[in-house]
């Protein structure tokens, strides 16, 4: 099943709302004192992280993810003419990115990982929108690397490019262990959990009073090649595990050291906000991943809630 992603719907809402209430409003762009700009109402580095391809798409169907994203003509009245534009993609957008900052390092994508063949668009008159695709096989990647396709407006036609929204940033942050998970959950009633020494994924100790469906699946979403962030089901807030490591390699074997685990100040906000209190900080329960041969499971505990709080195990596993 070929699974598709439209922002069509966004894109058009966000339109709606802006050619009805904004063109004379000083915080925006008077159109009517500097004429007619063509842009991508989502594009643009403010919405770079919007740009970011996290699907775990269906193997049987070569890995493909369709990103679908508008381009519009800006201007105070309907254009009264065609509107014929020129789409690009632009490999030289990737080094300058790099440039601009140091956390993660890009490169561009292979010429077999995707199919972007709608590179001249016309808008008819009376029109602003036209709705575009890009096909992206995720796994024609190597998912230890960081890749990016950058799409611009290359020609308008003579009419004004934004400068701040005139490409779309489409990336994929390259991360060993990003993907889709078995997640299991369980909760103890208790602030001990199954007792001293005992491995709740392995069935010893006390059992829990509340788990989860056994065939839930969850993303571990890529923060760094290095980092990532995955979320634990306890009441329900979507507070996440940050984990960081250190990768090297050595020969044919990749290694991993250094794991750290920790709730970032934003995500206890969210238990805080519910009247949760954080008494123990999450830890492994067993200890990580050591190589790139180990399998991908990792099983975490922490102790968050009322007097005596609630002991919760999670485990994320291929």
């Amino acid at each position: 099943m070929k699974m598709k992603y439209i922002t069509q719907g966004l894109a058009l809402l966000v339109l709606t709302v802006f050619f009805s209430s904004c063109l004379k409003d000083d915080r925006y762009v008077d159109f009517g004192a500097s004429g007619t700009i063509v842009e991508f109402p989502l594009g643009g580095k403010i919405n770079f992280a919007a740009d970011a391809i996290t699907e775990t798409p269906d193997p049987s169907d070569n890995s493909t993810i369709v990103r679908e994203f508008a381009v519009n003509v800006a201007s105070p009245e309907l254009p009264t003419k065609e509107t014929k534009l020129t789409l690009a993609v632009d490999n030289s957008i990737v080094a300058d990115y790099n440039k601009s900052q140091s956390v993660v390092s890009y490169e561009a994508f292979p010429t077999d990982a995707f199919k972007f063949t709608n590179t001249s668009v016309s808008i008819a008159a009376g029109k602003r929108v036209a709705i575009v695709s890009v096909t992206f096989y995720k796994a024609k990647l190597d998912p230890s690397k960081s890749y990016m396709l950058p799409i611009k407006i290359a020609d308008a036609g003579g009419l004004n490019i934004s400068a701040n929204k005139g490409i779309h940033y489409y990336h994929i942050i390259g991360n060993d262990f990003a993907g889709t998970y078995i997640y299991d959950y369980r909760r103890y009633q208790n602030g001990t959990g199954p007792g001293p020494g005992k491995i709740p994924s392995k069935g010893e100790g006390l059992p829990p009073d509340i788990t989860n469906d056994p065939n839930t699946k969850v993303a571990i979403s890529p923060i760094t090649p290095t980092s990532f962030s995955m979320v634990t089901n306890y009441n329900g807030q979507n507070v996440a595990y940050t984990v960081s490591f250190t990768r090297t390699v050595d020969g044919s074997i990749v290694r991993y050291t250094d794991w750290q685990v920790t709730f970032d100040d934003d995500n206890l906000k969210k238990w805080a906000d519910a009247g949760i209190t954080n008494k123990v900080a999450p830890a492994f329960t067993l200890p990580p991943p050591a190589t790139s041969t180990d399998p991908k499971f990792f099983e975490l505990n922490y102790v968050s809630g009322g007097a005596s709080g609630r002991y919760i195990d999670d485990t994320y596993h291929k």
